[in-house]
């Protein structure tokens, strides 16, 4: 029975990373996947790369990861951290990002995306049009789940922790984030997302004879090193976010 690792949205959280990725290792799972947003982030994004390096995970690309390698000078201009990620990293990360895949039929029974299996920039499971995550209906779902009729559709993107069935049997699950508990974003409307606490996110889903069971875990860490480091590039915002889970 195959037992897989789920981790999304790094964020450049180096320290967050590390704690999971050993967190992982005690867990004796056959697969680790990262569902994208990985090096986009105030923290550490050439050491959060040369860290995944170390480690045979299956990738796919998130919006902010494409966000890096399309920055257009206008782009760069306006937003200091991009800045300070593309002053980091240098060429062979992103060639890196750039040959990652948008979405992937990990197994014939798991599918994995970032945000829906055909839109990397659309919440799967949640609706903000209220300026928080309210769980879709099944049918909004089913919507946007079009042709994807795998049994576990793994995706990120929200930073939410979740483990939804739908009424077609299918089970979606999102790990929550590793590196980023809480944000506030202006599309497609104002909204904030909140995890209330500082620890970094991932999920197991192990096949068993009666279904696949899910464990949604939550890691203590170092957070104030990230936070420090969010400062040092005047993300007070960020330092607020990974220290307390809140906007």
């Amino acid at each position: 029975m195959v037992r897989i690792a789920a981790i999304s949205d790094i964020h450049s959280n180096v320290y967050a990373l590390h704690a999971v990725l050993e967190d992982i290792a005690k867990r004796q799972v056959d697969i680790v996947v990262n569902l994208g947003d990985i090096l986009y982030g105030p923290i550490a994004p050439l050491a959060t790369y040369e860290l995944l390096l170390q480690h045979p995970l299956i990738t796919i690309r998130g919006n902010q990861d494409r966000q890096i390698y399309q920055a257009t000078a206008q782009e760069l201009e306006m937003n200091p951290t991009l800045q300070f990620i593309l002053q980091q990293l240098g060429d062979a990360p992103l060639r890196w990002l750039q040959t990652l895949p948008a979405s992937l039929q990990l197994t014939p029974e798991v599918f994995i995306c970032h945000g829906t299996p055909d839109d990397d920039l659309i919440y799967l499971l949640e609706d903000v049009q209220q300026g928080h995550a309210v769980i879709r209906s099944d049918a909004e779902i089913m919507r946007l789940l079009k042709s994807q009729r795998a049994e576990v559709v793994l995706c990120g993107h929200t930073h939410l922790p979740r483990t939804v069935t739908t009424s077609s049997g299918q089970l979606i699950v999102n790990p929550g984030s590793v590196g980023l508990p809480a944000y506030t974003d202006d599309l497609p409307v104002a909204h904030a997302i909140e995890n209330y606490s500082p620890h970094a996110r991932y999920a197991i889903i192990e096949q068993q004879p009666q279904g696949w069971q899910v464990e949604q875990i939550a890691v203590a860490y170092d957070y104030a090193q990230a936070a420090t480091a969010a400062l040092r590039q005047g993300r007070a915002d960020w330092a607020r976010f990974l220290s307390s889970g809140r906007r």
